[in-house]
């Protein structure tokens, strides 16, 4: 006599039940955090951000002739800034500058504590780039001498 069953018999492998248990374990990362243009505004360059520790910002906002966006969070101020404005640019420390408008290992998105007139939400990067040069005592890139090999 045999036995008839209804049911399926199903078989875990071991790196099945080691890929469980590690899913089960490894929580999954938040989003990343991103500066937003504000309603509005139009970013039809995308958005990188610039940020700079308040002490230096401050200094720095005297020798714009434009702001744009600016957010401040955790002793930080950001600036947005167009996609690629890193290209051919060594921002100086203590700056960093985060493709994406990203900005890391934040818990909430910082404050907005400048809003330009225009639609557009950019400091212009140049400006930006030279004002920063100026109050960490960095040359710009381009002034720099070529030393000789």
């Amino acid at each position: 006599m045999g036995v008839v069953t209804t049911g399926t018999l199903r078989t875990m492998q071991l790196d099945s039940l080691v890929g469980l248990t590690r899913r089960r374990r490894t929580p999954h990362p938040p989003a990343p955090v991103r500066l937003t243009v504000p309603d509005g505004m139009t970013a039809p360059l995308g958005c990188d951000a610039v940020a700079v520790p308040e002490s230096f910002a401050r200094a720095m906002t005297r020798r714009l002739p434009r702001m744009g966006c600016v957010y401040a969070a955790e002793g930080h101020w950001w600036w947005l800034v167009p996609s690629d404005s890193d290209v051919a640019l060594e921002w100086p420390a203590p700056a960093r500058y985060t493709a994406g408008a990203v900005v890391p290992d934040a818990a909430r998105v910082p404050d907005l504590i400048h809003c330009p007139e225009s639609a557009v939400p950019y400091t212009p990067p140049i400006p930006l780039y030279l004002a920063l040069c100026r109050v960490t005592g960095t040359t710009p890139a381009w002034s720099r001498s070529v030393g000789t090999s």
